[in-house]
């Protein structure tokens, strides 16, 4: 594949928005998460804060929008040196510092996520090297996950650290298996274009899509937060009219007009990330106009050195944890590429040109008997 013909400054000045940034705001922006990460690639939220791999692959595909491809590589090759011999990475590391983990249990979306980076930088660079030498740590990351997949399609949450008992956790989440299901298509992408079909997964991936559109009781409730309301149309399972509804059910709840998304209900406490992330899923949905208006919004919550303060209370005018985390910027800076049309950025988010899967059949719960490995059954 060969890159979109475009060098750094023009993949910044498709970042800037009327009225949300402009191309120095862009520039800065970049600066700052681009500060935070560690000379051995890792990008914890801030420095002296912890490290996730959901977050860290976010980063990383903010630095490729801005046309930071070296930086992204080094993040995701320092993924590719510290994965764990079983696929996964644990769920936090202090500093991003890979011989501290602080939390070792081991979650399956933050596990999927590689692929979609993976992904994004390879449709940004075109280059076929990175592909190769990334394809193994995608691929058992994805094996790792799709081991703790229930017969219902659901995927387990995780599996506790080794010193708990290593036990796989079936209850799922349905924010987490919305990401995970843009992950599976990401990796499904890879295969395909690698010529290295993988029948498994594709029946994962539809029966983990059908779960989701189908099978709300299958998932933990937690509606309250407004990642469950929006996360199944941005990981691409919602379309269409059922998108449109999904949105619609909740705007009034989750949306504080002029000030952005609710983390969580009826706290009033609005967060730039949810917001960000929102806006991309109703890019997704075609309506660019309402997603501007939500990043416009959180523009209250930049602050001078281009990275975003988590959070404001409304109620108490306060900005609100005191931190500025690399993903809330990574989270703008994406939805800004896609509103600016950056390839890469609009085919992991878009999905039209993602494989779907395979949809299951009438009877969906014996998909766990045709060779996927189904946690507990073998």
């Amino acid at each position: 594949m060969t890159p979109p013909p475009c060098g750094p400054h023009s993949r910044i000045e498709r970042l800037a928005l009327p009225g949300v940034l402009t191309t120095a705001q862009v520039t800065r922006t970049v600066a700052g998460i681009a500060a935070l990460q560690r000379p051995d690639g890792a990008i914890p939220w801030f420095r002296g804060h912890h490290l996730d791999p959901w977050d860290h692959v976010e980063a990383a595909m903010a630095l490729d929008t801005a046309g930071e491809h070296a930086r992204a590589e080094a993040a995701y090759r320092w993924l590719a040196e510290h994965q764990n011999p079983d696929g996964s990475w644990y769920a936090a590391y202090a500093d991003g510092d890979a011989h501290a983990p602080t939390d070792r249990g081991r979650e399956t979306n933050f596990t999927a996520y590689v692929a979609v980076g993976v992904w994004h930088h390879y449709l940004s660079t075109g280059d076929d090297a990175f592909l190769d030498r990334m394809w193994p740590t995608v691929r058992a990351a994805i094996e790792f996950v799709l081991r703790l997949q229930r017969p219902g399609g659901q995927i387990g949450w995780k599996r506790e650290a080794e010193e708990d008992g290593g036990a796989a956790v079936a209850d799922a989440l349905l924010t987490g298996c919305s990401s995970i299901h843009q992950a599976l298509r990401c990796g499904l992408a890879i295969a395909e274009h690698r010529e290295e079909p993988q029948p498994g997964w594709e029946l994962a991936t539809g029966r983990l899509a059908h779960a989701i559109r189908h099978h709300p009781e299958r998932f933990l409730d937690k509606s309250r937060y407004s990642m469950d309301w929006y996360y199944p149309v941005l990981g691409g399972a919602l379309t269409g009219a059922a998108a449109k509804e999904r949105i619609e059910e909740g705007w009034d709840a989750f949306v504080v007009p002029g000030l952005g998304v609710r983390c969580v209900l009826p706290n009033p406490w609005v967060t730039g990330g949810e917001s960000c992330e929102l806006a991309l899923a109703l890019w997704v949905m075609g309506e660019s106009d309402r997603a501007v208006a939500i990043l416009r919004w959180i523009q209250r919550l930049r602050a001078e050195d281009g990275l975003y303060w988590t959070g404001y209370v409304f109620d108490d005018d306060a900005l609100w944890p005191e931190e500025r985390t690399s993903w809330t910027a990574g989270s703008l800076l994406l939805a800004a590429a896609a509103l600016g049309g950056d390839e890469a950025t609009t085919t992991v988010f878009g999905g039209e040109l993602l494989p779907a899967g395979l949809e299951p059949g009438p009877s969906d719960a014996s998909a766990c008997c045709h060779g996927l490995p189904v946690d507990g059954l073998r």
